[in-house]
């Protein structure tokens, strides 16, 4: 019992300290999203079907997406261009900011 007891405090600390050093500041990012809005909406809610919702998406998977674009491991002409000038602090604002919007939902 003292065993599973002390595995389940490791659990429960290790989530918390990940989610502390989840990077970015939404504020900053709603500042940096202006180009962003021509193809994804203000709020990362797309009216053209062709571009991604960014609203509500993952974090890290934002995070992800754009310094791969930034990298060139993720290919598209626009975003790359759009990524190549963006600083890995502009990138986790950036990502805060949609992941902090309301996406879509499903109604089921």
């Amino acid at each position: 019992m003292m065993n599973k007891t002390l595995l389940l405090i490791a659990l429960v600390s290790a989530t918390f300290t990940l989610q502390a050093q989840a990077a970015g500041n939404p504020e900053a990012g709603k500042t940096k999203s202006t180009p962003c809005a021509a193809c994804h909406g203000a709020d990362g809610n797309s009216p053209i079907a062709m571009f991604p919702k960014l609203a509500g998406q993952n974090q890290d998977y934002l995070v992800h997406s754009l310094t791969a674009y930034k990298s060139g491991k993720r290919k598209n002409p626009i975003m790359g261009a759009q990524a190549t000038a963006l600083s890995k602090a502009d990138i986790e604002d950036l990502a805060a900011y949609f992941a902090a919007q309301q996406g879509l939902t499903v109604k089921r």
